[in-house]
């Protein structure tokens, strides 16, 4: 069982399952949505239009298509409105959402964009933690889950999430990943 942080695309990950940052559509956006999109082809959307959308929080499967990954898992982050309205937790329900269908179909690797820190303006400070916290806790309790990828868009962010890491296994009761 492993974390691993990388700067990268997500596109190009060879994983049993790559993580979009989708809009409640789930029909193509900006950022790492459309990048997707854009890679897997035109048969994405199509299987896509057959979901009919995602609600916050929740998380839906495709397949990759044209991607090395196998499955697309289609989560919807909250947009950020100053932490006031549940954001944490909806974010925190993502990930445990994707977790989920990563346990229905016993896959062993998956790779996660950061969820709703691009255009949705969640504070990759905040989200980065929470976000650790989640896939350490994945990966304590699916024994078939061996691999889990973050793939950063920038070194800025890359640099966020290993301080978040350090922090996390700093912390009473945090554990070496």
């Amino acid at each position: 069982m492993s974390l691993e942080l990388i700067r990268g695309d997500i596109t190009r990950v060879d994983a049993d399952a790559i993580v979009n940052a989708a809009n409640s559509s789930l029909l193509g956006g900006g950022g790492v949505d459309g990048a997707i999109h854009r890679a897997a082809g035109p048969e994405l959307v199509a299987e896509c239009r057959l979901l009919h959308g995602c609600p916050t929080g929740q998380a839906k499967v495709t397949r990759g298509y044209r991607l090395p990954a196998r499955h697309v898992i289609h989560t919807v982050g909250p947009v950020w409105r100053g932490g006031t309205h549940g954001e944490e937790a909806t974010l925190a329900r993502c990930y445990k959402s994707v977790f989920a269908r990563v346990s229905e179909l016993g896959l062993r690797s998956v790779a996660f964009p950061s969820i709703s820190t691009g255009i949705y303006g969640f504070p990759i400070e905040k989200a980065s933690p929470l976000a650790l916290r989640e896939i350490q806790a994945a990966l304590a309790r699916l024994s078939h889950l061996e691999k889990v990828t973050v793939v950063l868009f920038s070194e800025a962010d890359l640099e966020t999430y290993q301080r978040a890491l350090e922090g996390l296994q700093g912390a009473p009761g945090g554990e070496n990943v």
